[in-house]
């Protein structure tokens, strides 16, 4: 395991809650943070995909971090989702990020433009690394199948050289542990923190030398991820990751999002949890019982929410 990682540990894609009229709802979404950090996670990946953040405007962004500052969510706890596909959007999300004290921040690739070159990518990133200044960390974000722009090895390794105090690590959503582990084999030796976005692969992880996990699964599984982080060299810890490899595939049985927010609403008794934007759609009740029987079969008991 890399020790000493900025954001090593369990960290959740943190959900968005959002009122009946689909606006940003603060004071669900901090209480929620506040049970996460209070059941196991380390840190908050805020405004990433699970977070439905690339449905939410920039002002709504921007005042959701202030909001969620304000409620009492640690800023140093907190990686905000800041990658866009305007540069000028992207420095303007992540200067504000470090304004609100945020230590972090995790970028997507531009990704309207389908295969930009290598060239491309790394004009791209520069122009936000030099325009931000700061001392904000950059996380890149390496999610193929929804961004459809990866992020390589020999790009990483020119982003690495051009800004080593710069680009910190990169989350790995492809679901490929071979390709997980090649950031590690390449760059962990220096420092470079690799977390993995499928929960599956967390224990292998940290035994490869990862820094640990950003996982929307960890929005309910985060205490299961825990135990596997606290004991990543030992007999526990491996027994540990079959029931977090449980949770993660009944969370992936349903469409996410819905049916994490779907799981939280169970738990908090708070229906207003199901709230959730187009194209997302709710869960219907067919879909909610078997998601809740798949994801009890894992054993899990959720801590009430206060």
């Amino acid at each position: 395991m890399l020790q000493n990682a900025l954001f090593g540990g369990v960290n959740a894609a943190v959900l968005t809650a959002m009122k009946d009229d689909l606006s940003v709802d603060i004071q669900r979404s901090a209480g929620h943070a506040k049970w996460l950090l209070a059941n196991g996670c380390n840190g908050l990946a805020v405004l990433g995909t699970t977070s439905e953040a690339n449905s939410l405007g920039i002002e709504e962004r921007t005042a959701f971090l202030e909001g969620m500052v304000a409620a009492g969510i640690p800023a140093a706890r907190m990686m905000p989702g800041t990658g866009t596909t305007a540069i000028t959007d992207t420095v303007k999300l992540t200067r504000h990020a470090e304004a609100q004290g945020c230590r972090a921040a995790l970028l997507l690739p531009p990704f309207y433009y389908k295969d930009p070159s290598e060239d491309g990518l790394f004009a791209y990133f520069s122009e936000v690394i030099q325009r931000v200044g700061g001392d904000i960390k950059i996380y890149l974000y390496h999610f193929p199948k929804q961004s459809a722009v990866p992020f390589t090895v020999p790009l990483i390794a020119r982003l690495l050289k051009a800004y080593p105090d710069k680009v910190k690590g990169l989350k790995d959503s492809s679901g490929d542990f071979v390709n997980t582990k090649s950031y590690v084999d390449a760059f962990a030796a220096d420092g470079f923190e690799v977390y993995c976005g499928d929960d599956g692969a967390l224990h292998k992880l940290l035994n490869a030398g990862g820094a640990g996990c950003i996982t929307a699964a960890a929005n309910v599984g985060c205490a299961a991820s825990a135990v596997v982080y606290a004991n990543w060299n030992n007999a526990k810890g491996a027994e540990a990751q079959v029931q977090l490899s449980m949770i993660r595939k009944a969370v992936t049985s349903a469409p996410l999002i819905p049916g994490l927010k779907a799981l939280v609403a169970r738990n908090t008794g708070d229906a207003g949890w199901t709230n959730i934007r187009p194209p997302h759609l709710k869960l219907d009740a067919g879909a909610a019982r078997k998601l809740f029987d798949a994801f009890d079969a894992s054993g899990l008991k959720l801590a009430k929410a206060a």
